[in-house]
């Protein structure tokens, strides 16, 4: 996959895209990231991208020319149809797993980073194909978010992780989230593992698993078992939890 990112500061993406997986996905040609400063494709001697609203108000207006001008020199020069345009911004969709599979099945991914007081809403009706937030709050500007939805997305390419299961029991991935995990020591400053978890019976540890994910999305985020896809098995366990929390 190949992502290019529009930003005013793109020194801000070396340090969470220089190391860990990120950066060994780049290093083994499975992703490409490219940075394009918007203040490239002005003609004042300023190179200024930014101005007042129309209408008045505070702040600044991120202008069209510019961010119109660097997203054509990219798709310019990328032979890729399967593209998507994207805009940070805490008035897009929600970014959510569903969202994060359906992006790492393009071929590129063009992100737009707003800064100051927004971007002219030209770019978003003419230029963009989606808006996406990654929460109920505003930031700086749209290159942290960015980094957030990137992370996300190339967790879900192929060969990026190094289990092909790891992804997949990633919280979220099924609807679900994740069960709790256990490493050495066996035993802590008088906290233990599970017994279950050292049985070696892998059916039990399965079914475990999934009773602790299902009991864990039912404590701390209910709202996810309405979509959740459960098997007559998961209503079992979920009965289970149900008549364990109320003593019965």
């Amino acid at each position: 996959m190949r992502i290019d990112i529009v930003t005013l500061f793109p020194e801000m993406f070396a340090g969470p895209f220089g190391h860990s997986i990120i950066k060994r996905a780049c290093d083994n040609h499975l992703l490409q990231i490219a940075m394009v400063n918007p203040r490239d494709f002005t003609f004042d001697k300023h190179r200024i991208v930014d101005d007042y609203a129309f209408g008045g108000g505070a702040g600044m207006v991120m202008k069209p020319e510019p961010l119109f001008r660097a997203v054509e020199s990219i798709t310019a020069g990328a032979n890729c149809v399967n593209r998507r345009v994207i805009l940070t911004s805490p008035g897009g969709n929600r970014f959510d797993q569903e969202k994060c599979k359906e992006l790492a099945a393009y071929d590129q991914l063009i992100f737009i980073c707003g800064h100051y007081e927004g971007i002219d809403a030209r770019v978003g009706d003419f230029l963009v194909d989606e808006a996406i937030s990654i929460g109920d709050y505003v930031l700086t500007g749209g290159e942290l978010p960015a980094m957030v939805i990137v992370d996300a997305v190339a967790r879900m390419l192929p060969g990026v992780l190094g289990s092909t299961d790891s992804a997949q029991q990633d919280s979220f991935y099924n609807g679900l989230l994740e069960y709790p995990q256990y490493t050495r020591p066996r035993e802590f400053d008088g906290y233990e593992v599970p017994e279950i978890l050292l049985s070696g019976d892998h059916a039990k540890i399965d079914r475990w698993r999934r009773k602790q994910s299902l009991k864990t999305t039912l404590e701390r985020r209910p709202d996810l078992m309405a979509k959740a896809q459960l098997s007559a098995d998961d209503r079992k366990l979920i009965d289970e939890i149900l008549a364990e929390q109320s003593g019965g």
